[in-house]
């Protein structure tokens, strides 16, 4: 059974304004590498991927009353696409 790579994008006012740049933020593994992202965005949305960024980002504390707890920690990348690369259609259609 193979893994899912990338999980799901991320739809924030900060990936907003860096799809002009062809740059598109997705969650992906926590235990996948920046070569497996690279050639997972390359076959899933046929387009050329010039660079990858990761980061690990650790959950945030939330409080209901008396209780408290964290968040799911996850891990992000940030793709870069090239210059005459196509861009990627989902993001696209939401500018």
């Amino acid at each position: 059974m193979e893994r899912e790579v990338i999980l799901r994008p991320i739809l924030s006012e900060k990936s907003y304004s860096m799809i002009k740049d062809k740059k598109y933020t997705f969650v992906v593994a926590k235990d996948a590498n920046k070569t497996e992202i690279k050639l997972e965005v390359e076959k899933r949305f046929d387009v050329q991927v010039e660079k990858v960024n990761t980061a690990n980002c650790h959950g945030k504390l939330k409080r209901m009353g008396r209780s408290q707890g964290y968040t799911s920690d996850y891990k992000k990348a940030i793709v870069t696409l090239k210059k005459d690369s196509k861009g990627i259609a989902f993001f696209d259609s939401l500018q």
